[in-house]
């Protein structure tokens, strides 16, 4: 899953939906006019770009719009103060503004947005933007704590969103007189205030939308009267709009839906199928378009891509890597292959709160029994099995990930890693210790486990197959519930255990909190713990670094203890793309992976 900055990556999901390619006539047209750029060492005017989940939310701030399908492309459509590079340093993009520290003491933070920096419709850019941004991820205005109908809150305010750090700015930001600047001034230090705030939907829409006005300045005028104010009523609307009226699956007729302050603009969406993105005429800044329009299509099928991809009807895809992708690939002979580490990492959850094997009310609400029955279960989980069978035929270096907050490289993996306990709690897959485990805990098996499994990924397919049948010798029942609309089920409950991937979209320290904390945007599995709740609130106002990697091994070891699941890999990373075509092509193993560094894309490199 992704989130700018403050926000936990976004749900590296592989989503099975069925999808088409763009016009095969128009194809065959652009194919040509490509022949003659590229022979001209041109880039193309146009490409393809293969993706598995189509787009479904303009907003990705929010929790159900939190997804790399989303933030791929709004990458491309909106604006930011900073990104990550290929090698996850923090890059500022003075575009539509710049950001400063003017004081430790209190940490105080100003914003200032750019004098020319405007939306497509022609509506300036300002404060108001970042106001509503922050509203909107600090949740510091919310009369409630959640809401199941985020459509309909029947005048509560809650906007479904969630930031570590943004809460400690207690009170409201200050705006300048010519509301240009917008000044955070925080209650207590934040490690990561650098990433903590940053564009998001416009403003004016927003207002225009949620309480029924016309005109832009109008709308954002009204908009901030109702947060200074507090304007319950007002802010209720708002947030209404904010969560759900950005959310569409084909072009919305309103242009206002979708409006562009990036390099690119939506021009088309056909639902399911592919959208177009056509470089914005009025991009001023520093990241313009290279390639006048790009395709994205969607297909869950990574074979039937790496086909495209030889019958040109593709340029670019980044598929879920397997030995059988790698080996079509080495057949088509324009494609340029790379492979590297992704910043997703596969793991395994257990469901805590669903009356399921691994909830302590299926124990008369007795924990202690219930955190053995998932020990059990992690214990026999053959995680290293898994990387030497799947991982390392395409990344022989792979190793088991023993950490729920560090990725393996960084500076602070080997430590934080050693703090978890993990490698020593789980092992490699030892049936009979789990065997034992449930033994002492006098629960005796076989144990039905639904494992939620997408329907069309071989990967995770093949995962199963490894684990079922030594969760079997353990005292477990696996049971496959395969189903297409997997990644929309997430956290839903109907299920008792998963394997999914987490997509890191920074580097912040704060950015697993999500994940973990009590009620976290991210948190899918009902787990709850005060302690690693005190953990990561006094991760976040911890500026030391050796301070930060001393709380995030005390917590990764609190959640081992707690057995509420496992990591298990680092994603191997594939990109491939028609090196008759395209050159210059960079991945991020932060997101947004593939699409990073569009404006460097260029036509065929030549030797």
């Amino acid at each position: 899953m992704r989130l700018r900055g403050f926000t936990v990556a976004a749900i590296a999901v592989t989503m099975a939906l069925t999808a088409c390619s763009a016009p095969e006539d128009e194809s065959e047209e652009r194919a040509r006019e490509d022949s003659d750029r590229a022979a001209a060492g041109e880039a193309p005017d146009a490409i393809t770009i293969g993706w598995n989940q189509p787009y479904y939310s303009y907003n990705d701030d929010t929790s159900d719009g939190n997804a790399t399908a989303n933030s791929i492309i709004n990458y491309m459509l909106r604006g930011n103060l900073f990104y990550y590079d290929e090698n996850q340093a923090l890059v500022r993009d003075e575009s539509l503004g710049t950001f400063e520290k003017t004081s430790d003491d209190p940490l105080t933070v100003e914003y200032t947005v750019a004098d020319d920096a405007a939306w497509s419709d022609g509506t300036p850019i300002d404060a108001t933007d970042l106001l509503l941004q922050f509203v909107g991820t600090s949740g510091n205005l919310n009369t409630i704590d959640a809401s199941d109908d985020v459509g309909n809150l029947g005048g509560e305010v809650y906007f479904n969103s969630s930031s570590p750090g943004l809460p400690l700015v207690t009170e409201l930001p200050e705006l300048s007189n010519d509301n240009k600047t917008l000044t955070l001034v925080y209650s207590e230090p934040f490690a990561d205030w650098e990433v903590a705030l940053d564009f998001g939907v416009p403003a004016h829409v927003t207002a225009m939308k949620a309480l029924g006005i016309d005109d832009p300045q109008a709308a954002k005028d009204a908009l901030v009267d109702a947060v200074q104010s507090n304007d319950k009523a007002a802010l209720s609307s708002l947030a209404e709009f904010w969560n759900t009226g950005y959310d569409f699956t084909a072009l919305p007729d309103d242009e206002l839906l979708h409006l562009s302050s990036g390099a690119y603009e939506l021009t088309d969406y056909v639902e399911g199928e592919y959208l177009t993105l056509t470089a914005n005429p009025d991009y001023t800044g520093e990241l313009p378009a290279s390639i006048n329009e790009v395709t994205v299509t969607y297909s869950d099928d990574p074979l039937a891509q790496v086909q495209q991809l030889q019958n040109g009807e593709l340029d670019l895809f980044g598929p879920q890597a397997t030995t059988d992708v790698l080996e079509a690939l080495e057949a088509v002979d324009q494609a340029e292959v790379d492979t590297g580490v992704e910043g997703t990492y596969e793991h395994v959850d257990l469901v805590m709160d669903n009356g399921g094997p691994f909830d302590p009310a299926t124990y008369g609400g007795d924990a202690e029994t219930a955190r053995q029955v998932r020990q059990a279960f992690l214990t026999a989980y053959p995680r290293q099995d898994i990387v030497d069978t799947l991982i390392k035929p395409i990344n022989p270096d792979a190793e088991v990930r023993n950490s729920f907050l560090v990725t393996p490289g960084s500076p602070s993996y080997e430590a934080v890693s050693e703090a978890s306990g993990m490698e020593e709690a789980y092992g490699d897959g030892d049936s009979e210790a789990a065997a034992q485990i449930l033994a002492e805990a006098g629960v005796e098996g076989p144990i039905d486990v639904r494992f939620l499994i997408p329907a069309d990924n071989q990967r995770r397919s093949d995962q199963f197959d490894i684990v079922q049948p030594k969760l079997a010798d353990a005292g477990f029942n696996l049971i496959a519930d395969r189903r297409g609309t997997w990644g929309e089920d997430l956290g839903s409950g109907t299920y008792d255990a998963v394997s999914f991937g987490w997509q890191s979209t920074s580097t912040a320290v704060t950015e697993s909190q999500a994940t973990f904390y009590t009620g976290g945007l991210n948190n899918l599995i009902g787990y709850s713990n005060p302690e690693v709740d005190d953990l990561f609130d006094e991760l976040a106002v911890t500026t030391d670094e050796g301070e930060q990697e001393d709380i995030q091994g005390q917590i990764d070891a609190i959640l081992t203890e707690d057995a509420i699941g496992s990591t298990v890999f680092q994603f191997p990373s594939v990109e491939a793309y028609n090196k008759n075509v395209i050159g210059n092509v960079t991945s991020a193993p932060l997101n947004p992976t593939i699409f990073y560094g569009y404006w460097n894309w260029t036509g065929p490199e030549t030797e």
